[in-house]
């Protein structure tokens, strides 16, 4: 299946347009995003987006944390984490890079090269991504809306990372962060540009299954006693 968790979320009109969009481009789910100033209030659109949406397209949401105060994003993942089937920091910051890829409440480090002049990661992060489970996402709109050499220096970030990534095999996930329609693309040709900048087919589909993966996790944290046990219903 084809997955996108990170498509930005506004207004219901806007966000069932996004939708059809992508299902039209073959998406099977998307989540939208939001920051932790609108993340509550876009829970309350869920109920009619999920009556305009049946049929077409799954989704849910993602809380997308901008911050670069450590202890306002520890304040957010504690605040949300039983409301978000995904939580996402923006990276970039090295000081917000470690933390969230040591904090096993947050799912994914989005953009850690955001702003910065080399990917963000080194070997030592890289490590605690994969110790921890949190991915590394990369954006299709970081290389969609750049040029030249600011292009270029994405696509060289994309390749540090993966060369980390095939050496210590940390979750790793793709995703558009449409903002319009005219940011969405077929999941071909996503996938083209992404197979363009260095990955395989199979890296290309091992990070769609990382993404379901994180969705399905989620839905059962709640009956995690600690990493690795579950609690499960006693049917005795």
């Amino acid at each position: 299946m084809f997955f996108d968790l990170n498509i930005k979320g506004s207004s219901l009109e806007n966000n069932i347009k996004l939708a059809m969009e992508a299902s039209n481009y073959g998406w099977e789910h998307i989540n939208f995003s939001y920051n932790q100033n609108d993340f509550q209030n876009a829970l309350n659109l869920k109920e009619d987006l999920k009556e305009n949406l049946k049929d077409t397209i799954n989704f849910d949401y993602t809380l997308e944390i901008e911050s670069t105060n450590i202890n306002e994003i520890r304040k957010n993942v504690n605040k949300f984490r039983n409301k978000a089937l995904c939580i996402s920091v923006v990276g970039g910051d090295l000081k917000v890079n470690r933390s969230v890829l040591e904090n096993i409440k947050i799912d994914v480090l989005s953009r850690p090269y955001l702003k910065r002049y080399d990917s963000g990661l080194n070997h030592i992060l890289a490590k605690e991504a994969a110790n921890n489970n949190v991915a590394v996402e990369l954006c299709f709109k970081d290389i969609l809306r750049s040029y030249l050499a600011p292009r270029a220096k994405v696509i060289s970030n994309f390749r540090d990372i993966y060369t980390l990534y095939r050496k210590f095999d940390f979750p790793l996930i793709l995703s558009s962060r449409a903002e319009s329609i005219f940011d969405i693309k077929t999941t071909h040709d996503f996938i083209s540009v992404f197979k363009q900048t260095g990955l395989t087919d199979e890296e290309i589909d091992k990070s769609f299954k990382t993404a379901e993966n994180i969705l399905e996790f989620n839905k059962n944290r709640s009956n995690l006693i600690f990493k690795g046990v579950r609690r499960v219903d006693d049917e005795a």
